[in-house]
């Protein structure tokens, strides 16, 4: 396995993006289904934000200040992310907005990803090379070891943030 940091990210994204097709594909009579895939969705995203919260985002704040003003972005996207997360997970899956809301949070993770890989990424490999990408992704496999799979208390992941870029 790679332990380049954007081949990394982008592996997530590959599983992330799978969930959301099979979310999308289990039609409106499959509540059953759509409540583990929710779940699934919800630890797929929790790990991922948080290795890119943790590792990523910092790393390439200290190393390509260029690009601070897509890191913050960046923060702010996950953030939204995690107030639909916070919501999904406090409701049940035949509640009336269950499916809308999903669907709001995958469109949102969706543009969070092609801005990523089409814009962001190649301008961080371009910046900070192999030898550099493999470190931060050798640091984010450990991050990956400890990371929450479900999301923490509402807010944490903005306190997170916030700690972060002060």
């Amino acid at each position: 396995m790679s332990t380049d940091a954007i081949v990394m990210l982008k592996n997530d994204h590959k599983e992330i993006l799978r969930a959301f097709r099979d979310f999308e594909a289990a039609g409106d009579a499959a509540v059953k289904t759509k409540g583990k895939l929710v779940d699934k969705i919800v630890e797929l995203l929790t790990v991922h934000t948080y290795i890119e919260n943790e590792v990523m985002y910092p790393r390439v704040r200290e190393l390509v200040p260029d690009l601070e003003d897509d890191v913050l972005e960046s923060y702010e996207e996950h953030h939204v992310a995690d107030v639909l997360v916070m919501e999904l997970v406090a409701m049940k899956p035949d509640d009336e907005r269950f499916t809308a809301k999903t669907t709001v949070l995958i469109e949102n993770v969706r543009h969070h990803i092609e801005e990523e890989e089409d814009e962001w990424f190649p301008q961080v490999r371009e910046a900070l090379g192999r030898k550099t990408l493999q470190e931060i992704g050798a640091e984010m496999a450990e991050a990956r070891k400890k990371a929450p799979r479900k999301p923490s208390q509402p807010g944490a992941l903005k306190k997170t943030i916030d700690a972060v870029i002060a």
